[in-house]
């Protein structure tokens, strides 16, 4: 009987007729804990060092990061996660042209303790898990945590050259942190995490992600591989006219899927131009992640996502937000994916 990592990689493959069908993170750790002393989460990939240090172990009302970025994080409270609060007052870059006047890149610590993040990775491979690390803050989001949305959105358009110098230079400093990352740990993807829509929109044409993002994030991706690195980039949000892009600069898994975007016909690209990349997503995160959703609304949509995208191949169902806001609907919601999902397998095997 095949494992479940078995199963996900022969998803991953497209393997046809299709040998699994059911939740797209049932082969990853389960429970992952926020380093030594962090709270257990069920985030399905081994939080490391750098990602603590840089990104996780900050909290409170209005905290600045390394980067001199203003956040808002408390939990207790019922925050779902660190949220930048960069406006046109306490902008990192007062002037995209000069930049590089005002940032400066911290410098990764040299005596981080990597210990309990081998010792998670080693357990989960010893579990027959896939292991899968993050690295947070993308290209265009670390842009605009840096400075108020809006003037990024101004310059994308008016200082082309000067955007584009930044993503080179912290493109520089993000291969650091993904070489630091696995020549530390044993892990078999890493999960990327740029935002680069809305759940309807873009955010910017297809010639500007083609022009400023594509090529820096096609050097990032072929340094992955080049080291065995499978790559998974989260991107929860619109992004039709530019997704096949994605297969197109090395991404193995694009997590997040939203069925804002034409998915169908995202999979006919696929499979025209000959690429596989594997689609995690489908779920409409206002139906399953709806306080007051019923059980059966919840697993119905479960159901119409597989019976949608399930025949085109290419797709796993899934969160597009990774998790659920509220627990108990994501419970109903794995095991609808895993139950109906093995049911469609059966039908077409």
């Amino acid at each position: 009987m095949a494992s479940k990592k078995e199963l996900f990689l022969s998803a991953l493959r497209n393997d046809q007729p299709p040998k699994f069908m059911g939740h797209a993170f049932d082969a990853f750790p389960q429970e992952v804990a926020f380093g030594p002393a962090g709270p257990e989460v069920l985030f399905h990939a081994v939080i490391d060092p750098i990602s603590n240090w840089d990104v996780i172990n900050h909290s409170g009302r209005l905290y600045k990061d390394f980067w001199g970025v203003t956040h808002r994080y408390l939990p207790d409270e019922g925050d779902p996660g660190i949220i930048p609060l960069t406006d046109s007052n306490n902008q990192v870059i007062k002037d995209m042209e000069h930049w590089r006047d005002y940032v400066v890149f911290p410098e990764i610590p040299k005596d981080l303790d990597w210990s309990y993040a081998q010792a998670q990775c080693k357990a989960a491979h010893d579990r027959g898990e896939l292991v899968m690390v993050p690295t947070f803050r993308g290209l265009f989001e670390r842009l605009h945590s840096l400075r108020a949305f809006e003037n990024v959105m101004e310059d994308i358009a008016l200082c082309p050259d000067e955007v584009e110098e930044f993503y080179d230079a912290y493109l520089d400093w993000k291969l650091e942190v993904v070489k630091q990352l696995i020549d530390n740990l044993d892990f078999d993807m890493l999960h990327s995490h740029d935002d680069l829509g809305a759940k309807e929109k873009l955010f910017f044409s297809p010639n500007t992600f083609r022009e400023q993002l594509k090529p820096r994030y096609t050097k990032l991706y072929e340094y992955c591989h080049s080291r065995g690195i499978l790559v998974q980039h989260h991107c929860d949000c619109y992004i039709t006219p530019f997704a096949a892009d994605f297969a197109e600069m090395g991404v193995d898994m694009w997590q997040g899927a939203l069925p804002t975007n034409d998915i169908v016909l995202i999979q006919k690209q696929l499979n025209e131009k000959g690429y596989n990349m594997l689609l995690m997503g489908g779920l409409e995160s206002a139906i399953i992640d709806d306080k007051g959703a019923s059980e059966e609304q919840i697993r119905a949509e479960v159901r119409r996502a597989i019976d949608t995208y399930a025949p085109g191949g290419h797709f796993l169902p899934c969160i597009g937000s990774i998790n659920c806001l509220f627990p108990e609907n994501e419970v109903i919601v794995i095991d609808e994916m895993n139950r109906y999902g093995a049911e469609w397998v059966s039908k077409h095997s």
